[in-house]
């Protein structure tokens, strides 16, 4: 998208009264309301989804291009933190080749001190301690592929296997999480084939659910979709009274959360309340206080991400109404800085800028490296800034300087 959304509303605005359509209009055609094309249109609001602003190319038979402007990189790529360095240097080598070939002699390499450093993996991630946890990811991978080869004994190869679909289901969520889609995407990819060789379904159901936040992360929303639709309708007869287990409900819960979300995206209403209610009836049976597969599925969750699919739908005062009845403190670290950051677009879309920003701090202050990066967040600064005018607050200005927002 283009960096400043001043430049697409005036380019929307020119082409629908080049058009002859009134906004009310052109809101019916495109399928929201009068007042987000009055603040899309006044660069109030960016349009940050690329199947909106496809709809809108649409309506008003102009190319996309035509509205963007300028090229077409991500307005938010921040500069990739060192971590990103390390888990791609992991990633792109081959540490077992030596020994598949024959040529060196393999490192012995205990399984019991990679034991100790994976038990922390999903912690750091859920803590978004990604400076901690990058180092760890890239002792890991290359130790643990070289045990599941080198290694005597089946029994061990078998733990090895399993540890190693698990450290890169770790690491494709703190790659996407880091927006790094195309990274992410490979670790999805090499955990659901090391689950399935070693026969842990739900261990490759899990990282379909990566998967499909990996699209997330691209804004690909049709193949979110696909694959959490496929995954969920793949696992709800493990959900049935007779054969369900906490796991399964788990990740049929947020593979049903995904689809809530996709559909908000994409303004589907109905699909994104069906999917939310599903998830909350998954959730009550689930019950609270787990983390199966990294998911931290239960009603909190679904509850916080109501918040985000009523704020996605542009239905703000609904999505601050919501947020004062969640209790989000039990959920980790980066589930509560990602619940702040919407409350801080909710109350941005109702012009509360105090809160807003007394909103990003709180998140600031739990997650720095998640929040800093993160494209949500930083679209809400750019609009707290143009809103607040020529004098925005001190407090403001200094958080688009930490953001690299620069006002």
């Amino acid at each position: 998208m283009a960096d400043d959304p001043r430049v697409v509303g005036d380019r929307i605005a020119y082409h629908r009264k080049r058009l002859g359509l009134s906004q009310v209009e052109f809101a019916g055609l495109v399928g929201r309301s009068e007042s987000w094309v009055s603040q899309v249109e006044r660069g109030v609001r960016p349009v940050d989804r690329m199947s909106v602003l496809q709809k809108v190319a649409d309506v008003l038979n102009v190319p996309v291009s035509e509205l963007r402007g300028g090229d077409d990189s991500h307005p938010d790529a921040a500069e990739r933190p060192e971590a990103f360095d390390l888990i791609r240097s992991a990633l792109t080598r081959h540490p077992a080749l030596a020994f598949l070939l024959g040529d060196q002699p393999v490192p012995t390499i205990k399984l019991s001190a990679l034991t100790s450093q994976h038990a922390e993996i999903w912690d750091l991630v859920h803590a978004s301690r990604y400076t901690d946890l990058a180092p760890v990811l890239a002792a890991l991978i290359p130790g643990l592929e070289t045990v599941s080869r080198a290694a005597t004994d089946e029994t061990t190869r078998r733990q090895a296997r399993a540890m190693l679909a698990d450290t890169y289901q770790a690491t494709a969520a703190m790659m996407a999480k880091l927006g790094e889609g195309d990274t992410a995407w490979i670790a999805a990819d090499r955990a659901a084939a090391l689950a399935e060789a070693s026969g842990d379904a739900l261990a490759v159901a899990a990282s379909m659910y990566r998967m499909a936040h990996v699209f997330l992360s691209l804004d690909q929303l049709g193949q979110a979709q696909q694959v959490a639709a496929t995954t969920t309708a793949a696992l709800e007869p493990l959900t049935e009274d007779t054969r369900s287990t906490p796991e399964a409900l788990s990740l049929c819960g947020a593979c049903l959360l995904v689809l809530a979300i996709t559909a908000a995206r994409d303004n589907e209403r109905a699909d994104a309340h069906r999917h939310l209610d599903l998830a909350s009836k998954t959730a009550q049976r689930v019950g609270s206080g787990r983390d199966d597969y990294g998911t931290e599925f239960g009603p909190i969750n679904v509850a916080i991400h109501a918040v985000s699919v009523a704020v996605d739908l542009g239905d703000a005062g609904h999505a601050l109404d919501l947020a004062s009845r969640v209790d989000y403190h039990a959920l980790s670290p980066e589930r509560q800085a990602r619940h702040l950051i919407d409350l801080a677009a909710a109350h941005t879309m109702r012009r509360h800028i105090g809160e807003a920003i007394h909103a990003l701090q709180q998140a600031e202050q739990l997650t720095p490296e998640l929040t800093h990066g993160h494209h949500g967040a930083r679209i809400v600064i750019r609009d707290l800034l143009q809103l607040s005018g020529l004098r925005p607050r001190s407090e403001l200005r200094d958080l688009a300087e930490r953001f690299g927002v620069l006002p």
